[in-house]
């Protein structure tokens, strides 16, 4: 599974990361897309999240600002553990 981070931002009303994630079979795109309570689609082999913030942002530090690629590959990874945790329900 490949977790990758497209778009972000914080100034928007929610603030909100869109994740794009590849290397998943159809049946692991579909179940993901069923049970997650993210805003989720699939097109193109390809299994899109949005994820919304209503408290905290993972970029608003100072320190993210400065080493936004670090945080970005944080971020990802995370989300990649998370999915993969979820994925053992199935």
């Amino acid at each position: 599974m490949i977790v990758k981070i497209t778009n972000f931002d914080e100034t928007a009303e929610i603030p909100f990361i869109d994740y794009e994630i590849s290397g998943l079979s159809q049946n692991q795109m579909d179940f993901l897309n069923e049970n997650l309570d993210e805003e989720t689609s699939i097109g193109e082999g390809i299994l899109k999240i949005r994820l919304y913030f209503k408290e905290v942002f993972p970029f608003q530090s100072e320190v993210a600002k400065i080493r936004l690629d670090d945080f970005i590959a944080r971020e990802e990874i995370e989300m990649n553990v998370f999915l993969s945790s979820f994925l053992d329900d199935m």
